[in-house]
C-alpha cells in the first residue's frame, strides 16, 4: 500500500510563516477548505503520518493564513508514474484549500540518485537525459493541475481561481555552487552520526554492494532543498510518499 507522509516544519518556521504569508483575498474559502482537506486525507487512509504529530496545531496554522506545500519529483523517467499519484492528490487538496503548492523537479538530485527502497545503486544517467526527463515531467505536472482546475474545479461551479502551481528545478540553486563551496558552506552543517542513523543508509551499508558516497549525500541535497524553499518561498510543509520515512529515522 502506498503511504503519504505529510511533514510539518519546525515550530519557529511555522510561526514565521504564519505571520508573513500573503493571502489571495478569499480567506473565507481558504479557511473552510483547509481543515476539511486534511480530514478527508486521513479518512481515506491517504495520510500515514504527520511529523511532528501535532494535529491541532497543524489545523490552527492552516486555518490562520495561506501556507506553502511542496513535493519533489526526480526525473528518473520521461513521465510521471503511478507512484506519484498520492503525492499529486495531496498537493491538489492543498491547492483547493487555497494554499500555495510547489513541485520541485530534481534536475540536480536526479543525477545523484535516490537510495531509498533500493538494494543497489541507480544507473547513472547522462545530463542530457535528465534534462529531457525534467522537461517532460514539468509538462505532465502542469497538465495534471490544468486539467484538474478545468474539469473538476470549474465544473463544480467554483469561480475563484486556484493558486497557481509553481514548478521549480533544484538545478537552479545548485548550479551556483562549486563542490568546494557547497561542502564548505552547507556540508559543515550536517553531522555524520545523524546521517548514518537513517534506515535507508543502514540497510544499504549492510548490503553486499554497500553505498556510494554519491548516494550517501542525497539526504544533504534533500534537506537543503527545503531550506532553500523556506528562505525563498516561505514553504514550511512537505508532502511525501511513504518511501521517505527511512530518511527520517
Amino acid at each position: 500500500m502506498l503511504r503519504l507522509l505529510l511533514r510539518l516544519g519546525l515550530r519557529s518556521t511555522l510561526r514565521s510563516c504564519a505571520a508573513s504569508c500573503s493571502t489571495h483575498g478569499s480567506n473565507t474559502i481558504t479557511r473552510a477548505y483547509s481543515t476539511r482537506s486534511l480530514r478527508h486525507l486521513q479518512e481515506r487512509g491517504l495520510l500515514s503520518e504527520i511529523f511532528p504529530d501535532d494535529g491541532s496545531r497543524l489545523q490552527d496554522v492552516l486555518n490562520s493564513s495561506e501556507q506553502c506545500f511542496y513535493s519533489g519529483f526526480d526525473p528518473t523517467a520521461d513521465s510521471l508514474h503511478v507512484g506519484n499519484l498520492l503525492v499529486l492528490v495531496a498537493l491538489l487538496h492543498c491547492q483547493r484549500a487555497g494554499h500555495d503548492v510547489i513541485a520541485v523537479i530534481g534536475g540536480a538530485t536526479g543525477q545523484i540518485g535516490d537510495p531509498s527502497g533500493r538494494r543497489t545503486e541507480r544507473s547513472a544517467m547522462e545530463v542530457e537525459t535528465v534534462e529531457k526527463n525534467a522537461s517532460a515531467i514539468e509538462e505532465n505536472l502542469r497538465r495534471v493541475f490544468s486539467n484538474h482546475e478545468r474539469y473538476f474545479w470549474r465544473e463544480r461551479g467554483e469561480t475563484d481561481p486556484l493558486p497557481p502551481l509553481r514548478v521549480l528545478n533544484n538545478m537552479e540553486w545548485y548550479s551556483q555552487y562549486s563542490l568546494v563551496d557547497f561542502l564548505a558552506i552547507i556540508g559543515r552543517r550536517f553531522r555524520m552520526s545523524n546521517m548514518l542513523s537513517r534506515a535507508s543508509v543502514q540497510s544499504r551499508l549492510q548490503s553486499p554492494d554497500g553505498m556510494s558516497f554519491t548516494e550517501f549525500t542525497y539526504q544533504v541535497f534533500q534537506a537543503y532543498d527545503w531550506l532553500y524553499l523556506w528562505r525563498r518561498h516561505g514553504c514550511a510543509f512537505q508532502a511525501r510518499d511513504g518511501r521517505w520515512e527511512g530518511r527520517e529515522r
